[in-house]
This record gives structure tokens, C-alpha cells and sequence, in this order.
């Protein structure tokens, strides 16, 4: 936010959604000198807005003194209407996917240029899983990203492409072309894979749901389901099939 919040007749809440406001997808944690830079405040005044916050645990302070977005934020965000709705739709679904595969299965969205995860229900074998419900990571590391990105606006991929990308692991494909080929493919068959590629030892599979845009009746993509699990060698074909029976009926349901 700019300019205003910083005179003397703005008010508190404006002063406090300046604060929020600074928090970004390329500003995730921030110490209290960048907070007030990029609110347009006085540092005493974000100090004290700090101290409130954290303590209704809207945001976080780590130990290095920088603050980040609370728990509590993140829960009155998945109050929003759209994700409330594909949530409650999905959630049978992914209960019955879980216990047929005993997985952990993943609901996500795109939320600029990373995943957002929205639901995500732990399976029983040993598969290191960096995600949880609310948690962000990188589009091209994950077999939810990978759908979403490639069925992103064309001009958004092409950005994201061109950035330097993380690498989380040595086998996370960073390759701009090789990405590029990579989820082409994922638009003409239908789904995404990752092997290693976000954290060692965890392989995933995913889908889109889809959703048929009401004006000209071209499906657009809502989110995407994902199964994570040790190999992908000898069940492909069998995930595949559960996640793609999933994702239909939710994509029948939605609005």
C-alpha cells in the first residue's frame, strides 16, 4: 500500500492491511525495517501493529526476528467462498481415493507462481511429504504444479519459465525446454509425474479437475488432485485411474 497510511489521520485498520499487505509471494518473511519500508509506516508504529498481531497469532515471528503470515490468516482465508466450495466438494473424493490406495493424497490450486495446497490427507506408507494444508511450494517441483503450470495462461508459463527456478533436489528439471516438453506433454496426456523431484525418496502422479466455463462452455481448470507414494513402477496405471474417476466427479459437481 502507499502514501496515505502513513499521515496521521489513517486508520488503524488501514494501518494494520498496510502491514498484511507487504507480505507477498517474493516477501514471505520480512524483519521490521522492510515491513515499514513497504507499508509507507513509521517503524515505532509497525512495531506495536507487530506486536498485536502476533499476538492474535495472525502472523509469526521466527528467530531471527522476522515475521511471517500466521495460521490463523491462512484459516479465515480458506473461508472464501471458491475454496470453501471445491473443498467441500473434493472431500469425499479424496476420502475414498485415500482409502483406496492408502496414499496421501493432495487438493491444490495455483496461487501466482506456486502451489497452494488446500487439503491434503497423509498416507500410511513412509514417503517424505513436505507439504501441508495451507503450505506453498514450487510449480515445476511438484506433480500438482506441474498440471497447474501447464495449464496456465501462456504468457505466465513463458515468465516462469524464463526465471531461475529452485531445485530442491539434484533430480528437480530446471531446463527451461526440457520443462517446456515436459508439461506439453502434461497437456496431451492428461496428467503430470515427479520422481524425486521435490523431496528424495517420494514419487507423485497428478490430474486436473476440471471445470466447464459457463460462457462458452470450454473446461477451465479448477485445481488439481495428486497422489504421492514411494514408486510409481508398479501402480501407475492403477493411481492414475482412481485419480482421474476423482477428479470427474468433482469437476460434476462443481458449480
Amino acid at each position: 500500500m502507499s502514501g496515505n497510511v502513513s499521515t496521521p489521520g489513517a486508520s488503524v485498520v488501514s494501518r494494520v492491511l498496510a502491514v498484511l499487505y507487504a507480505f507477498d509471494n517474493g516477501h514471505r518473511r520480512l524483519g521490521v525495517t522492510d515491513l515499514a519500508r513497504r507499508a509507507d509506516l513509521p517503524v515505532p508504529t509497525v512495531h506495536r501493529l507487530l506486536r498485536e498481531l502476533v499476538a492474535g497469532e495472525a502472523l509469526t515471528r521466527d528467530a531471527e526476528g522476522r515475521y511471517a503470515i500466521g495460521r490463523r490468516l491462512w484459516d479465515v482465508g480458506m473461508l472464501a467462498p471458491e475454496q470453501t466450495e471445491l473443498q467441500q466438494v473434493a472431500s469425499p473424493f479424496l476420502s475414498d481415493i485415500h482409502a483406496a490406495t492408502r496414499a496421501t493424497v493432495h487438493l491444490a490450486v495455483r496461487d501466482g507462481r506456486e502451489v497452494l495446497y488446500l487439503d491434503r490427507l497423509s498416507g500410511r506408507a513412509s514417503v517424505p511429504v513436505v507439504s501441508r494444508a495451507g503450505s506453498r511450494l514450487p510449480l515445476h517441483a511438484t506433480g500438482v504444479g506441474k498440471v497447474l503450470l501447464a495449464h496456465a495462461p501462456a504468457e505466465l508459463r513463458d515468465d516462469y519459465l524464463a526465471a531461475e527456478l529452485r531445485r530442491p533436489t539434484v533430480h528437480t528439471i530446471i531446463h527451461p525446454e526440457r520443462l517446456r516438453r515436459q508439461l506439453a506433454a502434461v497437456r496431451r496426456e492428461g496428467y503430470a509425474t515427479t520422481e524425486d523431484e521435490m523431496t528424495l525418496g517420494a514419487c507423485s502422479i497428478a490430474v486436473p479437475i476440471l471445470r466447464r466455463a459457463s460462457a462458452d462452455g470450454v473446461p477451465e481448470v479448477a485445481a488439481a488432485l495428486g497422489i504421492v507414494v514411494p514408486t510409481l513402477k508398479r501402480e501407475r496405471t492403477r493411481l492414475l485411474a482412481a485419480l482421474q474417476v476423482a477428479a470427474r466427479g468433482i469437476g460434476r459437481s462443481l458449480p
